[in-house]
């Protein structure tokens, strides 16, 4: 799942792709059938990576794409706006090592509602880029050896120009 680029900011709804930064800020667009876009600027908003968050776990913490590929296994997804208990239960069946005393169900609408977003994107089925991508078996042959000579001529220096005299007062 490639989800580098797609940032969550704090007080606005859904996911943004950081398309460029600039000055004061980032140029972020909607994941949404709008595509509308806007400028974040560093200063006030708070902008988290997806591909960067975590959930407190009961033994370490657990990144948000391994719940996101264990949430891909599960039949039913309760709706993001389902109440406390069925979220938590989900969450139990999901990731039975997150630590509930420290994830709250308002964490949990968020991770289903980012889930429900990126599942149709095609991002979401896509390779992490930098994950080790196995590659076919090369023939090596052995090329004969060859050795060449290049010879270069030199070609003639340019005379140096000579710097006008400075006129003493």
């Amino acid at each position: 799942m490639n989800l580098l680029g797609i940032v969550s900011v704090s007080g606005k709804p859904g996911l943004w792709k950081a398309l460029a930064q600039n000055k004061t800020g980032y140029i972020l667009e909607s994941l949404d059938a709008q595509k509308t876009k806007m400028v974040a600027n560093l200063t006030t908003a708070k902008i988290a990576a997806l591909n960067e968050i975590t959930l407190f776990g009961t033994e370490d913490d657990i990144k948000l794409t391994d719940v996101f590929e264990r949430m891909k296994g599960v039949a039913n997804i309760p709706d993001a706006k389902a109440d406390g208990t069925a979220l938590r239960k989900f969450f139990r069946e999901v990731t039975p090592d997150h630590d509930e005393e420290k994830v709250y169900a308002s964490d949990m609408k968020k991770v289903i509602g980012w889930y429900n977003i990126l599942k149709v994107l095609p991002l979401f089925d896509e390779e992490e880029p930098g994950a080790p991508v196995p590659e076919p078996a090369k023939e090596e042959k052995e090329a004969p050896e060859t050795k060449e000579v290049v010879t270069a001529e030199k070609a003639p220096a340019k005379p140096k120009a000579k710097k006008p005299a400075a006129k003493k007062a």
